[in-house]
């Protein structure tokens, strides 16, 4: 496996490329450009200048996070093969400059839904945390004005104000789509550009919804390995393949994530690895990676990763905000580099074990 870090671009990070070389044992970034508009065709001069900017600090832009699927195709409105189209036209280009994992979400509205972008943990440090009742007694315009009020200045990624702005229409667009209407439409979406990833050997990894449930009474279909399997199946090519997220998976209690990774071998092209600390099966927040400080155990999480022959690029995710640290909300330096160093650990501990038997 790879470890990597996600890296928003030197516009928008407060964590630098040189800052990023000096975790041990992270060779690469996960990026995106992060001035595209869902449904825009990235050009390859566009691809080319980020992938040589990452490169000239000394680490490999090992994968897109993400190519933004315009609502037209998740809704399966008229426009939606225009905008398919510019998708496989993107594709092409990251395959022309050598990038060959894609990861996008297929979630309705909302990349990911927290309640709070700050809660204080004993340790005082500062988290990630999400309550059902809270999201009870709210609607989504009050949400996205909560997230908004507590970014540290940040763009938060699914929720940029140019897309909630539109909340209202965004609602009424998925108003008569329901899981199987969503199935039906992602399965249309990846047989649009399998021939296309089957020909510049893209990988397209779905990440799965966060929370792994309903909200807003807005689909959600990603949750589970039901679910996932499903999608497998629908459309059986290598390139039709995951992100495995340990943390949105994990929301749900019921969702075995070991026994997950084990049934999807060959099919996870990314990985994130992350804890989350449950109160009850509907309040939890994200915690440090070690499995002491949370609910999962992340040694028989990356011990299934390797049973697997996992070979992708894997990054920490939502880091608690530390030492002081201002930085976009589970994204600054110093947690995620902890949490990338002690993954490591386990990998080295797992390999040597292994190799010893």
């Amino acid at each position: 496996m790879q470890m990597t870090l996600r890296w928003y671009g030197s516009k928008f990070d407060t964590v630098t490329l040189k800052q990023i070389r000096q975790i041990p044992g992270v060779t690469g970034v996960i990026s995106t450009l992060y001035d595209s508009a869902p449904g825009e065709v990235w050009s390859l001069e566009d691809i080319l200048s980020l992938k040589k900017e990452i490169e000239d600090a000394g680490l490999q832009l090992a994968g897109i996070e993400s190519v933004n699927i315009h609502d037209a195709i998740k809704t399966g409105a008229p426009e939606r093969d225009m905008y398919i189209d510019n998708y496989i036209t993107t594709l092409e280009n990251l395959g022309k400059a050598d990038i060959h994992m894609v990861c996008y979400n297929f979630m309705p509205v909302f990349d990911w839904t927290r309640t709070e972008l700050a809660r204080v943990r004993p340790d005082g440090s500062t988290v990630l945390a999400y309550t059902q009742e809270a999201v009870d007694k709210l609607n989504p315009e009050d949400m996205f004005a909560s997230i908004s009020a507590d970014t540290n200045g940040s763009i938060m990624p699914g929720w940029e104000p140019e897309r909630m702005e539109k909340i209202k229409d965004l609602f009424a667009m998925y108003e008569n789509i329901d899981d199987e209407k969503l199935f039906a439409n992602l399965k249309y979406f990846l047989e649009r550009i399998m021939p296309t990833c089957d020909k510049y050997d893209i990988n397209m990894a779905i990440h799965p919804d966060d929370p792994a449930w309903s909200v807003f009474g807005l689909p959600r279909i990603i949750i589970n390995k039901e679910n996932i399997l499903r999608m497998m199946k629908m459309v059986d090519n290598p390139h039709n393949g995951v992100t495995f997220c340990s943390g949105s998976y994990g929301t749900n209690l019921n969702n075995d994530l070991p026994d997950m990774i084990r049934s999807l071998k060959g099919r996870i092209h990314f990985a994130h690895v992350r804890n989350l600390k449950f109160n009850s099966p509907t309040d939890f927040e994200e915690s440090a990676h070690l499995s002491s400080d949370g609910t999962f155990d992340m040694y028989e999480i990356m011990l299934a990763l390797y049973d697997i022959g996992f070979e992708g690029p894997i990054r920490p995710d939502h880091g608690r905000m530390i030492w002081d640290e201002v930085a976009m909300p589970g994204y600054g330096l110093y947690d995620r580099a902890l949490g990338a160093t002690y993954l490591n650990g386990l990998w080295e501990a797992i390999v040597k074990s292994h190799s010893r038997k």
